[in-house]
């Protein structure tokens, strides 16, 4: 674990050109792809260039004060007789200062206490926005445990008309007009996952929450509480609550337990806003960000909200969860396999038999069109509301 005084070392040499050439070229390639150690990086050498900036005005300032004081023993021919007086600066004799300039010399001498504090002061006010800068940053910075921007939304304004969350609702229920809900905090997307109430979603969408709404198409709402969460694998089960609630009947969708092959064309459908968006690309990668084996790469573009969808194949087959995205790459996104999600229920099955984890096995979309796929699919797909 490198420690602060350990970057700093490395950016130094770095920036001295004392690396030897694999170094080299090895902090490089993690400078494109650590976002993080590259805005670290930006950081130091802003840091030291406004540190040498400030040297360099100081050199300068200490050389025109020995001009300064060369100028003025000039003045005094008496002091030039003494052996011990030392000039650093040849002066001709016969100069005559004008009487501009030594108004000049006489406001400097005067004023220098305050340019000294004036100079003090700006070099305070520089530090000082570089620490605010680093709190904002720090501040306004998305938590993530898996090295990659997550995709949770942030919530800021009221939504009217919906009924409050403490109150029971169900799938047909319409809440007044004069109801307000009070505001959630951050929203994901979550699917089915069987139909007795389960579903799932990522695991950092519902990090940290004191309540869940879910709310699918044609404002259909339920209650919903998370049952386990592995949080290495972002991936958190949830289950519904409301005591209305009847089933999802049979899910058109199979979750497929083995790998996706490389190139092949995949979809999502989650909640970026507030209707459902579609996004479609292929898999570009069978590892995730840094070789991680626990997810796929894919080239589909996505946004805040789309954490926690479903990531499915042409056959409209569960292949993965999507997770994040990478941040300097805004077409390279990351899915969690569908297989962590099976071996996921698996354990807790075992370990709670009369569990009623009754997994889809067989889908129902193979040989369909696109749009009658995705007609299907919106049933089952949800946005995950967090309150805190």
């Amino acid at each position: 674990m490198m420690t602060e005084a350990d970057y700093y070392d490395l950016f130094e040499a770095y920036a001295r050109g004392e690396l030897a050439g694999p170094a080299r070229a090895n902090f490089e390639a993690r400078l494109a792809a650590d976002p993080a150690l590259a805005l670290r990086y930006a950081d130091f050498a802003e840091l030291t260039g406004t540190l040498r900036a400030y040297g360099r005005r100081q050199n300068v300032r200490q050389q025109l004060r020995g001009i300064h004081a060369t100028m003025l023993a000039a003045d005094a021919p008496e002091e030039l007789a003494r052996p011990e007086t030392t000039l650093t600066h040849t002066v001709n004799p016969m100069l005559r200062i004008s009487r501009t300039e030594r108004k000049l010399r006489e406001f400097w001498s005067g004023h220098r206490a305050t340019a000294g504090v004036a100079a003090s002061v700006a070099i305070l006010a520089v530090f000082s926005m570089l620490l605010g800068l680093e709190w904002w940053r720090a501040a306004k910075a998305q938590p993530s445990l898996y090295g990659y921007q997550v995709l949770r939304r942030e919530m800021d304004k009221l939504k009217k008309n919906q009924q409050s969350p403490s109150r029971t609702l169900n799938q047909i229920d319409v809440a007044p007009a004069t109801a307000v809900e009070r505001p959630s905090k951050f929203s994901g997307t979550g699917f089915a996952l069987t139909s007795e109430g389960y579903l799932v979603t990522s695991y950092h969408v519902i990090q940290g929450a004191d309540s869940l709404l879910i709310e699918g198409r044609d404002r259909q709402r339920y209650h919903a509480e998370p049952v386990f969460s592995d949080v290495k694998h972002d991936l958190a089960i949830l289950r519904i609550t409301d005591k209305r609630f009847t089933g999802f009947g049979r899910l058109p969708y199979a979750i497929k337990s083995g790998q996706a092959d490389l190139g092949e064309r995949v979809f999502t459908l989650g909640f970026p806003r507030e209707d459902m968006v579609y996004g479609e690309g292929a898999l570009s990668a069978r590892s995730g960000f840094e070789g991680d084996t626990a997810f796929y790469q894919v080239s589909i573009p996505v946004n805040p909200g789309n954490s926690g969808g479903p990531l499915l194949d042409e056959r409209g087959n569960l292949i993965g969860v999507v997770s994040g995205r990478q941040n300097d790459a805004q077409s390279a996104a990351f899915a969690t396999k569908s297989s962590y999600l099976v071996r996921l229920v698996d354990s807790l099955e075992a370990a709670k038999p009369a569990a009623p984890y009754h997994l889809p096995r067989y889908g129902q979309l193979a040989g369909t069109g696109r749009p009658h796929q995705v007609k299907k699919l919106q049933d089952y797909v949800f946005v995950v509301k967090v309150f805190e």
